[in-house]
């Protein structure tokens, strides 16, 4: 589908994956333009006039602008998106907001902290307190997780949508990760599906350093 959308963001970032990814299950062109860490540009007085808060994602679609990952998504779906991706009824749409939302909150700064420790801290530098805290932390949400799904196939329903993807942002890095996980058949199972999407594979399993 053809568009005129700009992503600021760089790739290895859970929050512009959500984005990426958003776009690529709705089938959308955009111009995705590196920000954010290395490569900085997000200080810029140019950039803040799009986003004052300085950070990453920031969309333009034309010339309407939106940050914050979620409420990009929300808008992307809204807008661009079709059934079953996008559902119309209320119900469904605030079940699968509801998953948004708790991936968001719940998960937060345990599993920032293990992901560093992990994955972008050298080994004799690493916090062996916070990765077990991101461990137990994280292994209890993806428990509720695990069970939502033992009842549909995703989060947002017997299809995939927005509520999938803050989750499986954050799942790609947690299978990714020399980490002892739980048994969670269902949460494993959710995963498979997601890695088996074109899009999902194109905006989010690439290099997470």
């Amino acid at each position: 589908m053809t568009s005129n959308i700009t992503v600021w963001g760089r790739i290895n970032s859970s929050n512009v994956r959500k984005v990426l990814w958003c776009l690529e299950e709705l089938g959308l062109d955009y111009q995705q333009v590196d920000a954010g860490g290395a490569f900085g540009l997000v200080d810029s007085p140019e950039y803040l006039a799009l986003n004052p808060n300085g950070m990453i994602p920031c969309l333009r679609d034309g010339s309407f602008v939106i940050w914050e990952s979620n409420a990009i998504v929300r808008y992307l779906a809204r807008k661009y998106g079709k059934a079953p991706f996008m559902v119309e009824d209320p119900e469904s749409w605030a079940l699968a907001d509801q998953w948004m939302d708790w991936t968001t909150f719940s998960f937060g700064l345990p599993f920032r902290n293990l992901f560093w420790n992990i994955l972008r801290t050298a080994p004799a530098d690493r916090d062996q307190d916070a990765i077990k805290l991101g461990i137990d932390h994280c292994s209890t949400q993806f428990a509720i997780a695990d069970a939502a799904l033992s009842k549909k196939p995703y989060m947002s329903g017997d299809n995939i949508g927005v509520g999938d993807i803050p989750l499986g942002c954050l799942a790609y890095a947690w299978f990714s990760m020399e980490i002892q996980r739980p048994d969670l058949p269902h949460l494993e199972a959710w995963y498979e599906r997601l890695t088996n999407r074109a899009a999902y594979q194109k905006a989010v399993m690439s290099a997470l350093t």
